[in-house]
């Protein structure tokens, strides 16, 4: 008897932003199986306008979109666009140019992860499911806030009574909250 994986489910709805009608057709192909509605867009300008009439979970956004250009700074532009408005939705990049800085970048500008091509379909299916499934994770409160302090101390490179300024806080609450803070990250 087959039992039922994660990676057996339809996920919801998918966009493919790629300017190359193959490769879209490939990918919609591929990801058929995988998700209950695709959709697809030629270039990055419809990306907004769609996102206000449509609900997507995940969007597979290609790094280059003008001939000739091939530095992903495009790719880089739209994300930080699209994810200015629609911080809830996941984006993996997916580009021809495998550039180690560029998928940092791209990570750190908010891509959920990365792919090039050409892609392995099961990778790519798992890729974009992940994505997904870690977006819909919700964390606790107490995960939450214990992140944000660490991240307030962090950033005030220590100095307990700066941190507890920004926080709002007396330093004895600090002491209390990163005493928590410590348990839970443990």
């Amino acid at each position: 008897m087959h039992s039922i994986t994660p990676y057996d489910m339809k996920y919801g709805t998918i966009l493919i932003v790629d300017d190359n009608p193959a490769i879209l057709t490939a990918v919609k192909i591929c990801l058929a199986q995988a998700f209950e509605r695709i959709l697809t867009l030629p270039g990055p300008e419809g990306v907004l306008a769609l996102l206000q009439q449509e609900a997507v979970d995940v969007i597979l956004l290609d790094m280059n979109f003008t001939i000739g250009m091939n530095n992903g700074q495009e790719g880089l532009t739209w994300l930080r666009s699209i994810h200015r408005l629609h911080a809830d939705i996941p984006i993996v990049l997916i580009t021809a140019f495998a550039d180690v800085r560029l998928a940092v970048k791209g990570l750190k500008e908010g891509a959920a992860d990365f792919i090039t091509k050409p892609w392995d379909n099961d990778e790519l299916i798992r890729t974009l499911k992940d994505a997904i499934d870690k977006n819909n994770d919700v964390a606790t409160l107490e995960s939450v806030e214990a992140e944000h302090v660490r991240k307030v101390v962090d950033k005030c490179h220590g100095n307990i009574s700066r941190a507890a300024e920004l926080l709002g806080i007396t330093r004895q609450t600090l002491y209390a909250k990163i005493s928590r803070c410590t348990k839970v990250f443990l």
